[in-house]
């Protein structure tokens, strides 16, 4: 499949939804942690479920890397500055991924869970398709951050991103580890204020580094890495007696179980 166009409505250099300063702040945030996370994981066949401003995969080496749109990609289409280096593009609902069970090794969900009407229903998705080992990557907003609070006072009408109505990271926690999902490694992230102008964001960017340090559970959106875990189990054969009915075990057993009191050495 090839990549489709995407038309672009611009205000200036800048896309429309991008005019917001604080969602290219947390684009670079989400553009790194990808970076970094997936750069060491092998395989055959990796997915980004949403989000094409975002470039998950472009550090990814493994030889199909695809993307899916999903319909609130569709519904906001002019909002896409330019679609990510994907071998491929496809349309379809997180709820009900068109792949295969045991058939994907990556999966990359930037904020998918929260745009999606049955969240744990598209992560039961993500578990199904996932192989063995698998590795799953989620983004999401939380609501117990600055911008959790900034959102609920402000109540945008048509926010492209809302944080008081995100997935909280503990309920994640939960989710995932009901999906046999480990959670191996979490990152926090994005402490400033939520601005619109990029003069005062840029003057709030040193509570970036305070954040780290002082309140790290409480940034505005956190990366999850998660891998699928498959307990092993061994199959005996169907013509195998079961050891209880053996007869020489039964012998055995009967025999050690047998009780003969000593000889007495009394004299009659």
């Amino acid at each position: 499949m090839n990549n489709s166009t995407v038309t672009q409505t611009t205000k200036g250099n800048i896309p429309e939804p991008l005019c917001r300063a604080w969602l290219p702040y947390l684009l670079q945030w989400q553009q790194a942690r990808c970076d970094e996370a997936v750069a060491d994981i092998f395989g055959y066949y990796a997915l980004q479920l949403g989000q094409p401003a975002l470039d998950g995969l472009r550090c990814n080496r493994m030889g199909q890397r695809w993307l899916v749109h999903t319909p609130s990609d569709l519904a906001k289409a002019n909002a896409a500055p330019a679609l990510p280096t994907a071998q491929a593009t496809l349309h379809c609902y997180p709820e009900a991924l068109p792949f295969a069970q045991a058939s994907v090794d990556l999966l990359i969900l930037p904020h998918t869970l929260e745009h999606c009407q049955q969240p744990h229903a598209a992560l039961r998705e993500v578990a199904r398709v996932l192989v063995p080992e698998g590795r799953v990557l989620i983004f999401g907003l939380n609501p117990y951050s600055l911008w959790g609070m900034q959102h609920a006072l402000e109540r945008p009408s048509h926010p492209p991103l809302n944080a008081a109505r995100g997935l909280s990271y503990r309920r994640l926690r939960d989710w995932l580890a009901l999906l046999a999902l480990e959670v191996v490694a979490t990152d926090f992230g994005c402490y400033a204020p939520a601005l619109n102008s990029p003069e005062w964001l840029a003057r709030w960017r040193w509570m970036d580094g305070l954040g780290q340090r002082l309140w790290p559970v409480l940034g505005a959106a956190y990366c999850v890495l998660a891998v699928k875990k498959v307990h092993g189990s061994m199959r005996l054969p169907a013509s195998a007696p079961s050891r209880a009915w053996q007869p020489q075990a039964a012998g055995v057993a009967a025999a050690s179980s047998s009780y003969y009191p000593p000889p007495s050495n009394r004299s009659t």
